[in-house]
């Protein structure tokens, strides 16, 4: 017998994002989900699996198009998310927005009532050209795109993950302390927030009251606060001294991350998305950027996911 439950398909099943948003639906038992992924048998799907997801295989080769709106068949609604694709050099294009694209008329063919799409700003407009971040203008220009189809939309946009500082730029151990090169100014207050537990519970939100966000785009956050009061956090939980680094200049960014050099599109990308941050907000100002935590009160502060995770400051992947 096939379940009433309206059927969720989520594209990048495997990602944090995608992975909050599967656990968080089947969890609710209001949504059927079908995880996308081009490795069915990872363990991350299979543990997608146990939790009661379909997983389907998906190729997103230009002569499998037909496969792609097959995998959106049946469904209700569709979560949509395009990863961050490196540049190859300095201000040359992605195949982000192709790839944006692709996935949103493949739902729209398939006959989906609803695209939830995970957005950014568009750092290009909002700076008149003067600052180049792909992996946000590309998603915002996604998100128009989306905005034009005969489909009902919503977008939401997460704020800079603290699992970045675990993964991408870890501290290092210097003598009898742990150095913390963060890509933020010491006491600049920006938007964090933990991707694998905030994300689901907006996009249940929106699914489940659809007509109230249809056309919004709503900022998903944990919390505001400095790589100051960070690092001061992350030495009262763990009790392991700690000290700020700043990262936050090429030149800085490169001393204390010397895997990146060679990496001019990424080098260029990272110190344009941090100066964007600082210098216009995170968010646009029309942004409600307490929607997030009025409808998921929950949602983990930087102290929380320390104790949640019990992070003592090593490289690690979530």
């Amino acid at each position: 017998m096939i379940s009433s439950r309206p059927l969720i398909v989520v594209f990048g099943a495997m990602s944090k994002q995608g992975r909050s948003v599967t656990r968080t639906l089947l969890e609710s038992q209001r949504y059927r989900v079908r995880a996308l992924t081009r490795d069915t048998t990872s363990s991350t799907a299979q543990e997608l699996a146990r939790l009661g997801a379909e997983l389907k295989d998906v190729s997103l080769a230009p002569d499998k198009e037909h496969c792609l709106v097959e995998a959106f068949r049946d469904a209700f609604g569709v979560f949509l998310m395009t990863p961050g694709i490196a540049p190859a050099s300095r201000l040359a294009d992605t195949h982000e927005t192709a790839l944006g694209r692709q996935l949103a008329d493949a739902a729209v063919t398939a006959g989906a009532e609803h695209i939830v799409f995970s957005s950014l700003e568009n750092v290009e407009k909002i700076s008149e050209g003067q600052l180049w971040v792909p992996h946000f203008t590309d998603k915002a220009k996604i998100e128009d795109y989306i905005r034009t189809l005969p489909v009902t939309c919503s977008f939401i946009q997460m704020a800079f993950f603290y699992t970045n500082l675990a993964e991408y730029y870890p501290p290092r151990r210097e003598g009898d302390q742990l150095i913390f090169p963060v890509y933020l100014p010491e006491d600049f207050r920006a938007p964090f927030v933990d991707p694998l537990t905030a994300t689901g519970p907006a996009v249940l939100e929106i699914l489940d009251h659809r007509e109230q966000y249809a056309g919004r785009t709503l900022p998903v956050i944990g919390e505001f606060l400095s790589p100051r009061e960070m690092v001061e956090t992350f030495t009262r939980i763990t009790g392991k001294k700690a000290v700020y680094r700043s990262a936050f200049t090429r030149e800085e960014l490169l001393h204390h991350f010397p895997s990146f050099s060679g990496q001019d599109g990424v080098v260029d990308e990272i110190t344009g998305m941090t100066e964007y941050a600082v210098k216009y907000g995170y968010f646009t100002p029309d942004r409600d950027v307490l929607w997030s935590r009025r409808i998921d009160p929950s949602s983990l502060t930087w102290e929380a996911f320390l104790r949640n995770t019990g992070w003592q400051g090593d490289e690690h992947t979530f």
